[in-house]
């Protein structure tokens, strides 16, 4: 198994990605920018890109979506409700003084309790809206990882503060999907250091008494 997670973009976002040294088979979640440089790494791996999953619709996590099928021919997964936001780019360019990436209608939408993946690399559809309306982590249980976007983040959460963003909601969506899985479950953030469930529920400050 292949897992590669690195920055890309202005503001940073977590892009990840995931292969099948066997089959040669790869995901991508979160390409935020730099479809070029995902591409090359995938290349240089020997990989073949099936899917592009999008934990939400916030530019800095999707930009390069587009921009990868193009260059791959993978379909974009994204859950339905973040619809309104993916159709929002000029917006959302506006808060952060660029310009709007080109983006598309995704190909299938991300399903919560559905799987999606690879063979070999299987990821439950965890909803957690709270962030956006249309917020997911994705969950490969055999690998004990957790991909949560920008859902829970080592010692903070996600912003609410934007359009589609509800702090009650996020609290629920952490303490209900996210709190259950086992302690030593990895998690891959939106942006910043990987964590673990467990040091989470022990220490982030706006889990406390959760």
């Amino acid at each position: 198994m292949i897992l590669e997670s690195f920055p890309v973009g202005p503001l940073q976002a977590n892009c990840t990605l995931l292969g099948n040294k066997e089959t040669g088979e790869a995901l991508v979640i979160d390409p935020g920018d730099e479809a070029p440089r995902i591409h090359r790494r995938l290349t240089e791996l020997g990989l073949t890109l099936k899917q592009i999953l999008l934990t939400h619709a916030h530019i800095d996590h999707l930009s390069g979506a587009l921009p990868l099928k193009r260059l791959t021919g993978a379909p974009i997964l994204l859950n339905e409700n973040d619809l309104p936001l993916l159709q929002s780019m000029a917006m959302q360019a506006s808060w952060i003084g660029t310009a709007p990436p080109e983006t598309a209608p995704p190909d299938a939408f991300l399903v919560d309790g559905e799987f999606v993946g690879i063979e070999g690399l299987s990821a439950e559809v965890l909803y957690t809206p709270g962030h956006t309306q249309g917020s997911v982590c994705l969950l490969f249980a055999p690998l004990k990882l957790l991909i949560a976007g920008d859902t829970l983040f080592a010692g903070s959460i996600g912003r609410t503060d934007l359009p589609g963003g509800n702090y009650g909601q996020i609290i629920d969506s952490i303490t209900n999907q996210l709190l259950p899985l086992p302690d030593e479950t990895r998690v891959i953030t939106g942006h910043g250091p990987a964590t673990t469930i467990g040091a989470e529920r022990r220490s982030n400050p706006f889990l406390h008494g959760e």
